[in-house]
Order: structure tokens, then C-alpha cells, then sequence
């Protein structure tokens, strides 16, 4: 916030006041009402000033940095969850177009793997083809099988691009690539809905109704198409190559393709289940802002999801709070090394070197569901050796390395909280922000002298 610079007359200055034209007893001394109202305009000042410095002592800057899929996004909706629950329940409606997206191009990518994989049965020579191969080979021929889903479906894919495009807003991305992305305001594009879901509501402005038209034909589509959807997910051959990872969906695709009876309702609402399984791909720097009441005082965060623009995060943060996010789950060396880059860069950042640093090693839930069906770390990172592969042991690696980076490059010599989490877990993700968000306060009152 900038300061502004400007100059006041106080008591202490004398005020020199000239009568034209007379000789006055007045004009040679102190005009008392002149001096009673400069005291009265400082004394405004004083207090103005005051309750300026006491508002910035009491705002909190909170950075969500990390991977795309590392959980950002979700850990804000927790913190909208716990801190300000009556603007989640506000916006669940405008969040459906993106549920029906999130069901609609998991559909289109089962298919197209679909017909991949069984147009090339046979020809993968490798060990995992060959037991793909094998586990496929019961079930017989069942091209026509996907076939005939797919002309069932058509309807329902053709939907995807017309959704992206409605709440894209226009936006554009490098590299030909399609898909849903947004930038921070999305949600004035989707037109509020009448309470019986069926009509869009005009709203003050006048947004656009297309988008509420997309979301009620793809309601239609989605409910008219949701036995082959079933049928699509449950059949043994999509069951077969998600177990064999020839399929690759988004981590929230099962969880909806799951619940596709209830979504494809005409008077589906999305619950916080959903909002929270829900994928969508931030562009930019979005603000958020909390009320949080903690250690008997109100407090002002200001949260920042960077999106898509984590290395232009910088110049809106010099102080505050960071929250690191690491994608654990995905045990891929490439990861494992750009996120420990990145944690890197923030300890050794001289001008975060008055925040305050979480780390969250995020999605245990799924580390724990991979290691319990026998993958192996060390086949992904060499460096794991012949240590267990118990989530404790490996947890702990995990651990240790972002302990010893911020160790190696932390430049402020600040405390490092460190938390293994699972962002869907609403109980045990909010314990985690209020243990965190108590600590960072009283640091934060020490600092500022508020105590």
C-alpha cells in the first residue's frame, strides 16, 4: 500500500494571521478558532493514521505456490470452507457447467484410449502390453461393444468444447492447447439460474446468457446420455487399462463418473464434495479474501492463488505467508525436482525473507492407495535405493529432502511447518489451518508488536 505524503500543521507551529487595512488587537496574536480547528484536523489525522497502520498490522498475505494438480485451488476452497462458508454456498450453482466438463472429457478420453488400445492389441511387445494383452483377451472382441457407446455418446462429447469455450471468456493458450481455463473472476460469466434450474435469471450488468444455456443443454445431454455413461465406466475393458494405467484421467474423473447418476439430475446442485473433487485450470493471480478471527482478534487474509503464473509471483508479495505444495503422489523424478527448485527459490528469496513458510505434502491419500498395490519409489527415483516401501518410509524421505533444502538456502532463519495432507479430507486439512494459522498470528503479533 502506498503512502501517502502530505503536510499538516500542528499546534506546536504558530499560524500567522495579517489583517489588511487595520490594527487590531486580534491579528497580533493567535486566532484560537483558527488554532482549535488545526488542532481538531490533526487529531483526525493521528487517528486516521493510526487505525491505517493498525489495518495493515492486522492483514495477512497468504501465497498458495506450487505444481498444477498440486492442490491449490482445493486447499483455497477449504479455507473459503472454514472462514467464509456462506460465499461457497452462494456460488455453488455457478460451479455445475464445470462439474458436467469434468464428467465430459473424462468420457471422451476413455474413449479415445479405447479405441487406441484395442485398435493396437498385440503389438506392444513390452511386459505391460503383453499383460494388458492377456487380461484383455476373455472378454473377446468388444470394438462393436465401445462402438455402439460412442454413437450414444456423441451428443454428450460434442459438449465439451462449447463449455470451455463459454467459460473461457475468450481466453487463449500457447501451444494449441484445449481445454477449460479460466481466469480470476469466471464465475460473472455464468448466469445465476432460477430456483427450478430450468431458466436463466437476468442479472444487473447484463451477463451473457449463452454460458446458462450451455450448462442447461449439457443438464439435458448429461441426463439423457447418463446409462451409457454407467455403462462406459463400468464395462471390463475401461476397468482392465485403468488398472494396467493405460488410461490416464484427471484424479477427480472417478470420483464423478462414480456419482453420474446423481449429477445428471435436472435439479442437481453440486454438494462440497464435489466442489472440492472439481477440476478446473486457473490462469493468472487470483485474490481471495477471509475474515479469520484467531488468538481473540479479527485478521484480514488476503490469499493469492498464482494459477498458471507461479514464476510472476513476486511483485504482488514481499511479505506474508507461503503455502508450498507438493505433489507426493506422483513420485516422477522430474517433479520431485521442479518442486524442490521451487521451494529452493522461495528460502533463498530475499524478498520473502520475512514470510512465513508451510509446506504441505499434499495427497497422501492417493501415495498410500499406490504403494498399497505394490508400485515401487525406487523405480521412479533411483536415490530411494532399498529403503521400504512403507508410506512412513517414504513419507519421510520426502520429508527430509525439503527439510534439507530449507535448511541448505533459508535465509531468514525461519521456522519451516510442514504438514502431510490430503486436501479432500475437510476435518483433518482444517486442523492444519488453524494450528498454522494460530502459530503464523502469534509470530506475527510478536512481530509488529501488537502483542
Amino acid at each position: 500500500m502506498s503512502k501517502r505524503v502530505g503536510h499538516s500543521y500542528s499546534s506546536s507551529e504558530p499560524i500567522l494571521l495579517q489583517s489588511v487595512g487595520g490594527s487590531s488587537k486580534a491579528s497580533r496574536f493567535y486566532d484560537e478558532d483558527a488554532v482549535r480547528v488545526s488542532q481538531k484536523i490533526d487529531e483526525e489525522l493521528k487517528r486516521e493514521w493510526t487505525r491505517i497502520k493498525d489495518a495493515q498490522r492486522k492483514q495477512v498475505k497468504v501465497m498458495l505456490l506450487g505444481q498444477a494438480e498440486s492442490g491449490k485451488s482445493t486447499l483455497q476452497k477449504q479455507f473459503q470452507l472454514y472462514y467464509a462458508h456462506q460465499t461457497l454456498e452462494h456460488g455453488r450453482p455457478l460451479w455445475r457447467p464445470v462439474v458436467y466438463f469434468n464428467i465430459i472429457k473424462a468420457v471422451r478420453m476413455i474413449l479415445d484410449e479405447l479405441d487406441y488400445e484395442l485398435a493396437n492389441i498385440g503389438s506392444d511387445d513390452s511386459t505391460e502390453g503383453q499383460a494388458v494383452a492377456h487380461a484383455l483377451a476373455p472378454l473377446g472382441d468388444v470394438s462393436g461393444e465401445i462402438s455402439h457407446l460412442r454413437e450414444k455418446l456423441v451428443a454428450l462429447i460434442s459438449m465439451e468444447d462449447s463449455l470451455a469455450s463459454e467459460l473461457n471468456g475468450g481466453i487463449s493458450v500457447t501451444g494449441g492447447r484445449t481445454g477449460m481455463y479460466v481466469r480470476a473472476g469466471w464465475q460473472a460469466l455464468v448466469t445465476p439460474l432460477s430456483p427450478n434450474r430450468s431458466r436463466a435469471v437476468p442479472a444487473t450488468g447484463g451477463p451473457p446468457p449463452a454460458v446458462a444455456h450451455v450448462t442447461n443443454l449439457a443438464s439435458r445431454t448429461l441426463n439423457a446420455s447418463q446409462d451409457e455413461v454407467d455403462e462406459l465406466w463400468k464395462h471390463p475393458a475401461v476397468r482392465i487399462l485403468l488398472n494396467n494405467r493405460r488410461i490416464r484421467l484427471d484424479e477427480s474423473a472417478s470420483f464423478f463418473l462414480e456419482s453420474v447418476k446423481r449429477i445428471s439430475q435436472p435439479d442437481y446442485l453440486p454438494t462440497t464434495a464435489d466442489l472440492l473433487n472439481v477440476r478446473l485450470q486457473t490462469l493468472g493471480v487470483a485474490e481471495h479474501s477471509f475474515d479469520v478471527e484467531l488468538c481473540g482478534s479479527r485478521y484480514n487474509w488476503l490469499m493469492y492463488d498464482v494459477g498458471g503464473a507461479r514464476h510472476a509471483w513476486v511483485p504482488y508479495f514481499d511479505d506474508g505467508t507461503l503455502f508450498h505444495s507438493y505433489l507426493e503422489e506422483d513420485a516422477r523424478t522430474n517433479r520431485v525436482d521442479d518442486s524442490l527448485q521451487l521451494f529452493t527459490a522461495i528460502c533463498s528469496n530475499k524478498l520473502l525473507k520475512n514470510s512465513h513458510l508451510v509446506l504441505l505434502l499434499n495427497k497422501i491419500d492417493l501415495l498410500k492407495k499406490k504403494l498399497d498395490a505394490g508400485s515401487k519409489v525406487r523405480k521412479y527415483i533411483t536415490s530411494y535405493g532399498d529403503r521400504p516401501n512403507t508410506f512412513a518410509d517414504v513419507s519421510e524421505y520426502f520429508r527430509a529432502h525439503f527439510v534439507q533444502v530449507h535448511r541448505r538456502n533459508d535465509i531468514g532463519r525461519r521456522a519451516l511447518y510442514a504438514h502431510f495432507t490430503s486436501m479432500l479430507d475437510i476435518r483433518a486439512t482444517q486442523a492444519i489451518i488453524v494450528n498454522v494459522g494460530e502459530a503464523i498470528i502469534r509470530s506475527h503479533i510478536a512481530r509488529t508488536g501488537l502483542a
